[in-house]
């Protein structure tokens, strides 16, 4: 199983959109909801995760497993409650955010030093939705070091989750390289949920050292999907063919489309270009098209440049064969 990761700032639902259409990813994962002391309306859940109006489901039909992040285990049981009942694909709990600003505020990574909190947080959601409803939890290996890794992977086992997704570094350690695949092993030998390796994936070799590392078959991708959108496509082995450049021009078409018609427009250019700064890693030709726009701000002109037009029509999307 491949699933497509949340980035905050990043892989949002607008990319969710256009890398799904290319094949390849099982379920994906939203950003993060933050919780923090009320129940929060509809319009929040739907705003992060639009495919909630869609089935739980993105527009090429994969499925969409909504996240939650907060610290007190009563506000995030009614607010999974309630997010449940919108028809996501599954609740999944992030213990992994490192950003400062989160931690600061007792949610994400800062939580992988209390293991007894984290057990009561996932026992209280779970406790609060249907059983039929998958609840998972995505972590890192710890916050300042990863001597509690096992304890929190068991406590949020024991709580009731049923997936884990292991990022294979601590907090501390951010998203500099190496990833620790290694020690994600240990984790899946001691629990008997899947568990699913995430962090510094961003070839299929990469994926073949992760695998035999951490002894996951299950992969999450994150920006080695958003550089190589072929990626997962390619993991699976079908014999599809990985969209080449020429190919990837109708996807980014249409994520130019979304962001102009969801994107504040003094903040356009900057999410198309931030795309195109990730695909110089794996097409060349990405690198003439940044370097084209680089200094480009307005929409319009940015739209002519890179696509000969002005015009804000979303092509046909046509899978790999």
């Amino acid at each position: 199983m491949i699933l497509l990761a949340p980035m905050e700032g990043l892989l949002d639902h607008m990319l969710r959109d256009v890398l799904t259409r290319v094949g390849g990813i099982d379920r994906c994962v939203s950003e993060f909801i933050r919780i923090t002391d009320m129940l929060m309306p509809n319009r929040v859940f739907t705003r992060i995760v639009p495919e909630l109006l869609n089935g739980g489901r993105t527009p090429a039909g994969v499925p969409v497993r909504a996240q939650l992040l907060g610290s007190d285990p009563s506000c995030m049981a009614e607010n999974a409650a309630k997010l449940a009942a919108l028809g996501p694909e599954g609740i999944d709990l992030n213990f992994g955010c490192p950003a400062k600003c989160v931690n600061r505020h007792r949610g994400g990574a800062v939580l992988l030093d209390e293991p007894e909190l984290i057990h009561q947080i996932v026992g209280a959601v779970r406790r609060a939705v249907p059983a039929h409803l998958p609840v998972s939890a995505k972590m890192r290996l710890g916050y300042l070091d990863d001597a509690r890794t096992l304890d929190c992977a068991l406590a949020m086992v024991a709580g009731g989750a049923g997936e884990l997704v292991i990022h294979a570094r601590t907090k501390a350690d951010g998203y500099k390289p190496p990833a620790y695949w290694d020690r994600i092993a240990k984790v899946r030998e001691a629990v008997a949920v899947p568990v699913v390796a995430n962090g510094e994936i961003w070839t299929l070799e990469d994926a073949r050292r992760c695998r035999a590392e951490s002894g996951c078959e299950d992969l999450m991708l994150g920006r080695g999907m958003v550089a190589d959108p072929g990626l997962a496509l390619a993991l699976v082995g079908s014999g599809a063919q990985a969209p080449d450049w020429a190919a990837l021009q109708p996807l980014l078409h249409r994520f130019w489309v979304l962001v102009q018609a969801e994107v504040a427009p003094r903040h356009q250019a900057g999410r198309l270009k931030q795309w195109l700064h990730y695909l110089r890693r794996r097409h060349p030709e990405a690198e003439e098209a940044y370097q084209r726009v680089r200094t480009i701000n307005d929409p319009a002109a940015l739209s002519l440049a890179l696509f000969g037009t002005e015009e804000e029509s979303v092509p046909e999307f046509k899978e790999a064969a």
